[in-house]
């Protein structure tokens, strides 16, 4: 193996598990509500699509939906992504597959556990990994009322 094809895979394992953490910061930044850092993770004319009726353009969009629907005091949230599919698919591009299993309590009497995909595609913009457009299929749903409280 030559040294320039020892770059090489070095970059790509590099640029895989950055892509890595800045998926994990993404459902941090969600769960902690920490807007302003999510926005980080989405490049410039980022694309979102959440679902029937939940798509958005641009970073701002995207976060303030966000923001919106799970940012009240009432919504507590936890996202766990797992089995990273990421692949380098040109300079300063890849894309990825991510299965989702996430947990979602809303006050006063709501709780929610679903499982599915996300699938991103990520751009390098000013040296950094970027979410240029990710899309989330829910597989499954769990809806039930809180602890204490009557269906």
């Amino acid at each position: 193996m030559s040294q320039a094809d020892l770059k090489a895979r070095m970059q790509t394992l590099e640029d895989i598990e950055s892509i890595k953490r800045l998926k994990s910061k993404y459902w941090r930044c969600l769960d902690r509500k920490l807007w302003r850092e999510l926005a980080e993770c989405f490049a410039r004319g980022a694309t979102a699509d959440y679902g029937p009726r939940l798509q958005f353009k641009g970073r701002k969009a995207i976060v303030d939906f966000l923001k919106q629907s799970l940012g009240p005091d009432s919504v507590t949230t936890f996202h766990m992504g797992h089995n990273a599919e990421i692949e380098i698919t040109g300079e300063g591009k890849a894309r990825g597959r991510w299965v989702l299993n996430d947990y979602f309590i809303v006050q006063p009497n709501t709780r929610r556990r679903g499982w599915g995909f996300y699938d991103d595609e990520y751009v390098k913009e000013d040296s950094r990994w970027k979410k240029k457009s990710t899309r989330m299929t829910t597989i499954l749903e769990e809806w039930e009322p809180a602890r204490g409280q009557k269906e």
